[in-house]
């Protein structure tokens, strides 16, 4: 699998596109995978202009090691949260 946030349009998703965590899209394909595969998700919301969602980012999606377990355990989505604020208000 790979981050697949390179096919988004949101700036904010794409400043994760070249994380080495396997980012998704919140959408019906991926929380079908998630299901299929049994894998708890992994959702992280945020918004470009989000000093901690940056700390975040560096610190830990940057992070191989970090990556690594997080794409072998869990699927990864990530959501824009000024695109999905009905997502932000839930989670």
């Amino acid at each position: 699998m790979s981050n697949l946030l390179k096919n988004e349009n949101s700036p904010y998703l794409k400043q994760h596109e070249n994380n080495p965590v396997d980012w998704l899209p919140w959408n019906k394909q991926t929380l079908k995978k998630a299901k299929n595969q049994k894998k708890p998700i992994f959702l992280s919301v945020g918004y470009a202009s989000c000093h901690w969602c940056h700390v975040m980012a560096h610190e830990s999606f940057e992070n191989l090691e970090t990556a690594r377990i997080m794409n072998q355990k869990f699927i990864n989505i990530k959501v824009d949260r000024e695109e999905r604020p009905d997502l932000d208000f839930i989670f």
